[in-house]
């Protein structure tokens, strides 16, 4: 996916027509790609929760939630549900939930700005259901909202104080 391209959104969250390439952090003011967010919940309100790599260049060793950018031409909607599928092997398709809301990110420094899409899907599933993406993961685990509280407080939950309301 080395020629991976986003769509270009302006700042009300439409589309402008324009695309760049995927982590390519050379944004003008009032350009923004979208990211998503596929928090899985198991029917027993335990939380599927994947370790990152130590080999990520950002923090690596850390937990997190599916996620990733939505590609030029993909819905939130099929960018979320791909996510997950590539990093858990779960088809969340048919389950109960969908898209909870949004927020806006402005870095400016970085010309890096974008919209993160949060979904939450509930479903049963079991161990032999999940296909771990290697590359990506180095475990799993069903947290409990105390639990993920707690990887929070450490500092070491990614984009906890943007989606928490996701666990409550």
């Amino acid at each position: 996916m080395k020629d991976e391209l986003w769509d270009i959104y302006d700042e009300n969250k439409q589309l402008t027509g324009r695309t760049m390439k995927r982590n390519d952090w050379n944004m003008k003011p009032g350009d923004y790609h979208l990211t998503v967010l596929g928090v899985v919940r198991h029917r027993d309100g335990r939380y599927l929760i994947t370790r990152r790599v130590m080999t990520k260049s950002w923090a690596p060793g850390w937990w997190e939630v599916s996620g990733g950018g939505v590609l030029a031409g993909e819905t939130s909607e099929e960018a979320v549900l791909r996510e997950v599928r590539e990093e858990t092997g779960l088809d969340v398709s048919g389950w109960e939930g969908g898209y909870l809301f949004s927020y806006k990110r402005d870095n400016p420094e970085e010309k890096d700005n974008y919209f993160v899409d949060i979904y939450r899907f509930t479903g049963d599933f079991t161990e032999a259901d999940l296909h771990l993406q290697a590359e990506e993961t180095a475990g799993w685990m069903l947290a409990d909202t105390e639990q993920i509280k707690k990887f929070a407080k450490e500092g070491i939950f990614l984009h906890y104080s943007s989606i928490k309301e996701v666990f409550e």
